[in-house]
């Protein structure tokens, strides 16, 4: 079930993702609600399974990058996936505008630095991909390198799996009649208030910009080492599923032990 759920959503190296032909509120995958979240729910409590053995196994590492336009549910789908795992072994990074010290590196600078140790499941609210989303869409570096950053991330992202990193990357994906719902919804709960950024209207006017630069760095950037999935986001509880489901198989995958001590419990006896 999990490996046709991740085959249903992984994007191809050298494929076009036509995010205009895949319905954000695609639920194929998840006939019945109920029957979904008692799923995710085993999922997620697998995931907490899955991780305690990664932490004290201490050689490999997750790194799960969650990017999508505004309201689309990257708070949402940690708060589920991950609600049951220890926060002991994981550690979770939100990238929003850089500050002076990070603009005066590389634009990976931050990003490596963020990057989970062995043992780790490391979270990426946003990511390295808003210097070629943000960035494009916004002009904020010159074209020629915009476009050297592909090229950059996929070769920085190669090194991370050969030093032991497994990457998972989701594009979760709205439609734009959603968005409107959902900022519309944070105007008028006052408690949700807080989260509303006028900003995000002025970025709504560019939805076209910006889904043309989500198709260029998923035909770019989904490689054989770290692919991007497109996850349906218009109905969140299938969002939640399917993220749940790839990283329960992943993990699994992985397959991480237990390490063996050196000695024998016969050795010793607790006074």
């Amino acid at each position: 079930m999990a490996r046709d759920i991740a085959a249903r959503f992984r994007i191809a190296p050298g494929k076009r993702a036509h995010l205009g032909r895949r319905d954000p509120a695609d639920i194929a995958a998840f006939p019945d609600r109920g029957d979904t979240e008692a799923q995710t729910a085993r999922d997620s409590a697998e995931i907490d399974r899955l991780q305690d053995r990664l932490y004290a196994e201490r050689r490999r590492a997750l790194l799960v990058v969650l990017q999508g336009i505004d309201t689309a549910g990257k708070d949402g789908t940690i708060r589920s996936v991950f609600k049951e795992t220890s926060p002991l072994g994981v550690q979770v990074a939100a990238f929003g505008r850089p500050s002076d010290e990070e603009l005066a590196h590389d634009f990976l600078w931050r990003i490596h630095r963020a990057c989970p140790a062995r043992g780790f499941i490391g979270l990426f609210n946003r990511s390295h991909y808003e210097d070629v989303l943000v960035g494009r869409v916004r002009t904020l570096a010159p074209k020629t390198e915009i476009e050297a950053r592909y090229g950059q991330i996929n070769a920085f992202e190669k090194m991370l799996t050969e030093n032991g990193t497994t990457i998972l990357k989701f594009m979760l994906h709205i439609s734009k009649a959603e968005q409107r719902e959902r900022l519309q919804a944070r105007l008028d709960e006052p408690k949700s208030r807080w989260k509303f950024n006028p900003g995000d209207l002025e970025d709504r006017k560019l939805w076209d910009r910006y889904s043309a630069a989500y198709e260029l760095m998923l035909y770019k950037c989904s490689t054989a080492w770290a692919p991007w999935y497109v996850i349906p986001a218009d109905r969140k509880w299938a969002r939640n599923a399917a993220v749940a489901a790839i990283v329960r198989e992943t993990l699994e995958d992985m397959n991480p032990q237990y390490p063996k001590p050196n000695w024998k419990a016969g050795d010793f006896k607790v006074g």
